[in-house]
């Protein structure tokens, strides 16, 4: 992945130690959900959806990092809901970093500059903050006008105080190139966020908004036309090379759900954070009976214009550490910066 060197080392060698112990399948990255509370009623997200004695209910510390642990992987995603509402997010987050996990915490930053001398800047750790566009279009996707000015008000000062600052942004079919562009443009060259993460939205069954999702060859459209320009090259995307290439169409890869898997409230879900099949109480429950070969374009129908980063990052990432070519080309892309 085109991230920090001491993180690329660190989830460079996990790989490795996967490989020499002949496991199959493998977490890279927890995603983490300790509540489905939120302070937002986003258009395209149906995770409020569940009823109010579920969005009450917030995950004890003890559980959340005994879940993180149990599955061995080396980072971890904490989103809900709104993380930030939970009373214990600080503890949950500072008992990871002691463990030398890399946390990334995922908020919308209502509440961030209000808690964030709750939390310390360390190495192990970044605020994902999501920015679906610039204010006009990010206000819109969030059904709250304000949002927008707080987020970037927040960004700017968790920078100030040392913070490592990613962001993650959903792009839909009322996009287009210039509206990818203009808010790739400003949290890179303005904001001078860390890096930034894009993704397809992925069509919620229980969200609100279901006529603006993104088929397969409108997505490859999108980021084709986005990235070109040398727009690609300058970015600093979160993302390896090959998922990149797979987002514009070059290269197409099967579904790795079991490598992002997702734990929350009801326990490890089936067989991804976007799709509900069922809990399970354990991850080697979750990897060993979970039919994995149901899923994914092709297979399962729900599944026909999924290009989210859970499912096929992942595959990307193996990609690269099977070729010496795409792992230099990687590489080439920690140290340097470039995205080509």
């Amino acid at each position: 992945m085109a991230m920090p060197l001491r993180q690329s080392i660190k989830v460079a060698t996990y790989l490795a130690e996967q490989k020499l112990r002949r496991r199959d399948k493998f977490p890279l990255i927890v995603e983490l959900e300790p509540l489905f509370a939120c302070n937002l009623a986003c258009e395209g997200c149906g995770k409020i959806q569940h009823p109010a004695g579920v969005l009450k209910q917030r995950m004890p510390v003890a559980q959340a990092v005994g879940a993180v642990l149990e599955s061995g992987a080396p980072m971890v995603s904490i989103a809900g809901g709104e993380p930030l509402m939970h009373p214990q997010i600080d503890e949950i987050v500072r008992q990871l970093v002691g463990r030398r996990k890399y946390v990334f915490l995922c908020t919308n930053a209502m509440l961030l500059r209000k808690k964030m001398d709750r939390f310390t800047p360390s190495p192990y750790f970044a605020f994902a903050v999501h920015i679906d566009g610039l204010r006009e279009r990010h206000d819109e996707s969030v059904a709250k006008e304000g949002v927008f000015d707080e987020a970037v008000a927040a960004i700017q000062e968790a920078k100030r105080r040392g913070f490592r600052v990613t962001t993650n942004s959903t792009f839909f079919n009322t996009d287009t190139p210039q509206t990818v562009v203009e808010v790739l443009n400003y949290l890179n060259d303005d904001l001078k966020v860390d890096e930034m993460m894009i993704s397809p939205a992925y069509a919620y069954e229980k969200a609100p908004d279901q006529e603006h999702f993104l088929g397969v060859e409108q997505t490859r459209e999108l980021f084709r036309k986005a990235f070109a320009g040398g727009n690609r090259r300058r970015w600093r995307l979160n993302h390896s090379p090959l998922f990149l290439d797979f987002l514009e169409g070059r290269v197409d890869f099967p579904c790795t759900a079991w490598a992002i898997p997702n734990y929350s409230l009801f326990g490890w879900q089936r067989p991804c954070y976007l799709m509900s099949d069922g809990y399970v109480p354990t991850y080697r429950e979750l990897i060993e009976e979970t039919d994995w070969d149901r899923y994914g374009r092709g297979k399962d129908p729900r599944c026909a214009n999924c290009m989210a980063h859970c499912g096929y990052e992942p595959t990307a990432v193996l990609a690269t550490t099977a070729s010496l070519k795409e792992s230099l080309r990687a590489l080439r892309d920690t140290v340097s910066g470039n995205r080509e």
